[in-house]
C-alpha cells in the first residue's frame, strides 16, 4: 500500500508549517481578483494563514498577506478577514 503525501504549507504570519487542509487561503486569481478560498482549489497565487485570531490580525497588521500576494488588499477583503478573526478563538 502506498502512503499518500500530505501537502504542507507555511502560515505567512507565524511561519508554522502545517498540512494544507488545516490552513485557510487568501488567493489572487489570474484576473487580479482577491478572495478567501475555502476549498483550496481556486487557481492563482495563494497566501496561507492559520485559522486563529492571532495569525489573521498579525498578518493584516504587518501587511504579510499583501507582500505574499504582491498586491494591496481591498477594504472589503480586510473587513471580511477581520470579521472572520472575531469569530475565531
Amino acid at each position: 500500500m502506498k502512503i499518500k503525501k500530505v501537502p504542507l504549507r507555511t502560515c505567512v504570519a507565524c511561519h508554522t508549517t502545517r498540512p494544507k487542509k488545516e490552513l485557510m487561503r487568501v488567493v489572487r486569481q489570474p484576473d487580479g481578483q482577491l478572495l478567501i478560498d475555502t476549498k483550496g482549489k481556486v487557481s492563482g497565487r495563494g497566501a496561507y494563514l492559520c485559522p486563529s485570531r492571532q495569525c489573521i490580525t498579525g498578518a493584516l497588521k504587518t501587511h504579510r498577506i499583501e507582500r505574499a500576494l504582491e498586491v494591496p488588499l481591498p477594504e472589503d477583503l480586510v473587513a471580511a478577514l477581520n470579521q472572520l478573526a472575531e469569530e475565531l478563538p
